[in-house]
C-alpha cells in the first residue's frame, strides 16, 4: 500500500510539473497572439496617427499603467497565490471567500484611481509630462481602470485553478476588441481633429484625438474581456456550490483575516510592480523636463512617441512569453512549496527560465541583424533612421527584461515578497541617477532613456539571481543549456538571417527578402538548438504540440533523450 501511494504521488508531482509548463505555454501562446495582433493593428495606427499621435497615446498609457498597478496589476498574482494554496487543502468555502473580498477591494481601488486619472488629467499632462493635448488621451483611460480592476480578480481567481485557459482566451477577445475599435474610432476622431484644427488654429487636436480613438479601443477590449469572464463564472456556479456543500476541511476564514492576509500578498507585490513598471513615467518626466530645460520641447511628443510607440510595439512580443511564464509560475511555485515539493520547485524554477532564453535571445539577435528591413516593412510611411539604431542597440533589451520578469515571478511564487522590492528599488534607483546624467551631462536624448533601462533590467536581474540562489538550497541554473547554446546558435542564426537578406534583396522587394531572412533564422536556430542539445525529449513531450516536434525533430535525427 505504501509503495502505490508513493508511486500515486510521484505521479501527481510529474503530472504537476507537465501541467505548469502546459499551462504557463498556453498562456505564452495567447500572449503571442496577442502581441502580433497588436503588432498588426498598431502598425497601421502608428503610421496614420504618426509619431506625435503615438507620443500622446504612450504617455498616456504609461500613467494608465501605473495607476493599473495600484488598481489591479497586483491581484492575478495574489488572488491566484491565495486561491491556488487553499485548493491544495481542499478549502472550497474559502477559496470563494478570497474571490468575495478581492471584488471589494477591486471596487475601493478601481474607483479611486479612476477619479485621480480623470479629475488629474490636466496636471499630469500640463505639468509633469509637457505634453498639454495628453490630457484627452488620459480621461479617455479612466473608466478602463476600474474595469481592469474587475478583470484581474477573475483572471487571478481561474488562474489559481491551475488553468490559463480562461485568461488567454480573454487575452485574445480583449485585443481583437481593442484592434477594431482603435483603429475605428482613431480613424472618426482624427477627421474630427482636423476639423479642429482649423476652427482653433492649432496643429495638435488630429495627433490628440487620435489618441484617443486608440485609447477607446483599450476600454472597449478591456470590458469585453470582463463580459467574457462573467458568463464563465456564472457557467461555473453549480460546480462551485457542489464543492462548498462537500467542503469538510475546517473553519472558515473571516473576511477580516483574508482581506489582511489579502493586504499582506498585495502590498508587497504592489509595491515591486510600482517600483519596477512605473520606470517608464518616470523616464517620461525626467525627458520631458530634460529636453523642455534644452529648448527643445518640439522633440518630446515625437520622440516618445517613436520609443514608446514603434520600438516598445517589437521588443514587446518576446517579452510576452516572459510575462505568461511568470503569471503560471507564482501559483505553480505556491503549490509546491506549500506541499514541500522542493525538488519540484528547482525544477520549474530552472524550466521557466531556460524556456524565456530559448525565445529571448534570438528574438533580440534578430532583432539587431533585420533592423532595418522590419523597420521599412512595417512603417514604410514614417521616417525610421531613428527607430533602426534603437532597435539595433536596445535589442538586448529583449533578453533582459524577459529574465527579470521571470526572476520576479519566481521570488513571488516562493513567498519572498520583499526580495523583489528591494532589488527593484535598488536598481530604479541607480537607473534615475543614470539617465539624469545621460540626458543632463551627455545630452543623450531618447538614447538615454533606452540604455539606462536595459541598465535597469540588467541589475534587477543580477539582483533577483543572488535572491533566489539565497532561498532556495541547491538550485543552480544550468548556463550551458540556457545561455551559451542559445547564444552560439542565436549567433550563426543572426549572420544566416543578414546573408539571406542580402542575397535576396538583389533579387527581390523587402516584403519578400524579409520573409525570407526570418523563415530561414527560425529553421537554422532550432536546428542548431536540437544538435547542441539545447532541448531534449522529455522537455518537448511537456509543451503543448511537442509530440509533433519530436517526430519531426526524430525524422531529421536531432533530438537527444
Amino acid at each position: 500500500m505504501e509503495k502505490t501511494n508513493n508511486r500515486r504521488n510521484r505521479a501527481a508531482q510529474k503530472s504537476a510539473g507537465s501541467n505548469f509548463l502546459v499551462q504557463g505555454s498556453i498562456l505564452a501562446a495567447a500572449g503571442i497572439i496577442v502581441r502580433l495582433i497588436g503588432m498588426l493593428y498598431r502598425i497601421p495606427l502608428s503610421n496614420f496617427i504618426g509619431d506625435k499621435g503615438n507620443g500622446y497615446y504612450g504617455a498616456a498609457y504609461n500613467i494608465y499603467s501605473t495607476l493599473l498597478i495600484m488598481s489591479s496589476y497586483s491581484l492575478p498574482v495574489a488572488v491566484s497565490k491565495m486561491v491556488a494554496s487553499r485548493l491544495a487543502l481542499k478549502q472550497y468555502r474559502n477559496s470563494v471567500r478570497i474571490l468575495k473580498a478581492a471584488l471589494f477591494y477591486a471596487t475601493v481601488a478601481g474607483g479611486l484611481c479612476f477619479c485621480l486619472m480623470w479629475f488629474g488629467a490636466d496636471y499630469m499632462a500640463n505639468q509633469m509630462l509637457k505634453m498639454p493635448f495628453c490630457s484627452y488621451a488620459l480621461r479617455a483611460l479612466a473608466p478602463t481602470v476600474w474595469i481592469m480592476a474587475y478583470l484581474g480578480v477573475l483572471r487571478g481567481y481561474f488562474q489559481g485553478h491551475s488553468t490559463m485557459v480562461p485568461t488567454a482566451f480573454s487575452q485574445i477577445v480583449e485585443q481583437i476588441v481593442n484592434a477594431a475599435v482603435s483603429l475605428l474610432a482613431a480613424s472618426m476622431l482624427f477627421s474630427v481633429g482636423l476639423k479642429s484644427n482649423l476652427v482653433y488654429g492649432e496643429t495638435e487636436y488630429s495627433y490628440a484625438f487620435g489618441a484617443v480613438g486608440a485609447t477607446m479601443g483599450t476600454g472597449a477590449g478591456a470590458l469585453s474581456a470582463l463580459i467574457c469572464f462573467l458568463f464563465l463564472l456564472l457557467a461555473q456556479r453549480p460546480v462551485i456550490r457542489r464543492q462548498i456543500r462537500r467542503d469538510r476541511s475546517g473553519p472558515v476564514e473571516s473576511y477580516g483575516t483574508i482581506s489582511s492576509v489579502m493586504a499582506m500578498t498585495i502590498l508587497p507585490i504592489l509595491i515591486s510592480s510600482t517600483i519596477y513598471n512605473s520606470g517608464t513615467v518616470i523616464d517620461n518626466v525626467i525627458f520631458g523636463q530634460a529636453m523642455a530645460g534644452r529648448g527643445a520641447g518640439e522633440e518630446i511628443v515625437s520622440q516618445w512617441g517613436i520609443y514608446s510607440g514603434r520600438y516598445h510595439l517589437l521588443f514587446n512580443i518576446p517579452v510576452a512569453i516572459a510575462n505568461a511564464l511568470s503569471s503560471s509560475l507564482i501559483p505553480s511555485l505556491s503549490m509546491a512549496v506549500a506541499e514541500k515539493h522542493y525538488a519540484q520547485v528547482r525544477v520549474r524554477i530552472a524550466m521557466a527560465v531556460r524556456f524565456s532564453m530559448i525565445i529571448a535571445i534570438p528574438s533580440a539577435v534578430g532583432m539587431a541583424v533585420l533592423a532595418g528591413p522590419i523597420s521599412q516593412l512595417l512603417f514604410p510611411n514614417l521616417d525610421n533612421t531613428m527607430l533602426i539604431s534603437m532597435l539595433a542597440y536596445g535589442s538586448s533589451a529583449v533578453v533582459v527584461f524577459s529574465l527579470s520578469t521571470v526572476t520576479n515571478g519566481v521570488l513571488q511564487g516562493l513567498g519572498r515578497m520583499r526580495a523583489p522590492i528591494i532589488n527593484a528599488a535598488i536598481a530604479m534607483a541607480i537607473h534615475v541617477v543614470l539617465l539624469y546624467v545621460m540626458l543632463q551631462g551627455f545630452s543623450m536624448g531618447i538614447y538615454g532613456v533606452l540604455f539606462s533601462n536595459i541598465i535597469f533590467a540588467l541589475l534587477v536581474c543580477v539582483f533577483n539571481a543572488i535572491s533566489i540562489a539565497r532561498h532556495v538550497r541547491r538550485y543552480r541554473q544550468e548556463i550551458i543549456r540556457t545561455f551559451v547554446i542559445p547564444v552560439a546558435a542565436s549567433a550563426v542564426m543572426g549572420g544566416v538571417a543578414y546573408g539571406v537578406w542580402q542575397l535576396s534583396a538583389k533579387v527581390n522587394g523587402n516584403l519578400v527578402s524579409t520573409a525570407l531572412a526570418v523563415a530561414a533564422a527560425v529553421v537554422v536556430y532550432f536546428i542548431l538548438l536540437f544538435l547542441m542539445g539545447g532541448v531534449k525529449e522529455d522537455e518537448l513531450r511537456r509543451m503543448p504540440g511537442g509530440t509533433r516536434l519530436m517526430g519531426l525533430a526524430r525524422k531529421l535525427r536531432l533530438l537527444r533523450r
